[in-house]
């Protein structure tokens, strides 16, 4: 039987203009209200999957790898590295983690693979575990366009290269993984994003990844400035949605400050909405 937990990572504040894209300010504040500098609170949260032999994490937050400079720069909050505080809080360490599952390798979505900035070279957490990534995401990271250069971190692709445990999947399925996990693949954010499924026993749960932040983004017109191709994405997101209506599937969210996880629903206007909001960082069922 698999069980699921929700885990913070390091927070951070981003502009809120940018997360939002073309949405006017009187709506996305709203949702998400701002700071002086116009910076919305954002979380990194990561899903944790308990299975009787192994523990699969998805993703691992931005973490606190950068230098100061940096770290204040993209508003991570927090100095101490809070991904490895919430697995110690389940009773778990980076080294019992088996797989770690990242939907691309954005530095909010990986960063938290290395250990805290101290001024030395950077080292690669998580000793003993695999690292599952999509064939798209891996060659944009290698190579990335002008655009989102700045939003990948050399070093990890060189560490997760070098340490063998590296598995690039092309397709919906892992060999690692298995039965009970599959991939529902995007682009409209970033080539080959890789966004997990795991059967649970209530039903599927999707990794929503940058594909769907947060709740407000269930509103499928509304998508960020950070996106690749933003009309594809909300092609991408009506698909999604129907057929997680259609299976009563639930979505997980990673940068949502409040909610973990919601189920999907549909109005006789063909507008989806998150009902069943599960509002708790650490400890869902």
């Amino acid at each position: 039987m698999r069980n699921l937990t929700a885990v913070l990572g390091n927070s951070q504040r981003l502009d809120g203009g940018a997360m939002y894209g073309n949405a006017p300010r009187p709506m996305w504040e709203a949702w998400s209200p701002p700071d002086a500098q116009n910076r919305i609170p954002l979380a990194c949260r990561a899903m944790l999957v308990r299975e009787p032999d192994r523990v699969v994490l998805c993703e691992a937050g931005i973490g606190v790898f950068f230098e100061p400079k940096l770290r204040a720069r993209y508003g991570v909050a927090e100095e101490r590295h809070v991904l490895l505080d919430s697995l110690a809080a389940v009773g778990l360490t980076d080294a019992d983690v088996d797989v770690v599952v990242l939907s691309h390798l954005h530095f909010d979505h990986a960063g938290g693979l290395l250990s805290a900035w101290d001024g030395g070279p950077a080292r690669l957490l998580f000793p003993n575990a695999r690292f599952v990534v999509g064939k798209q995401a891996w060659e944009r990271a290698q190579r990335p366009h002008a655009r989102d250069r700045a939003s990948f971190v050399p070093p990890l692709n060189a560490l997760l290269e070098a340490s063998g445990r590296l598995e690039i999947v092309d397709g919906s399925s892992s060999a690692l993984l298995g039965e009970g996990w599959r991939f529902h693949l995007s682009h409209g954010h970033t080539p080959g994003l890789l966004l997990a499924e795991v059967d649970l026993p209530d039903g599927p749960v999707v990794f929503g990844g940058d594909l769907v932040p947060g709740t407000p983004w269930v509103h499928v017109p509304i998508t960020m400035g950070y996106d690749r191709f933003p009309e594809l994405l909300i092609e991408e997101k009506d698909h999604l949605f129907a057929d997680l209506v259609a299976r009563n599937g639930r979505l997980f969210y990673t940068h949502d400050p409040r909610t973990a996880l919601s189920r999907i629903t549909r109005d006789d206007r063909g507008k989806y909405s998150a009902i069943d909001l599960v509002a708790a960082p650490v400890g869902v069922a």
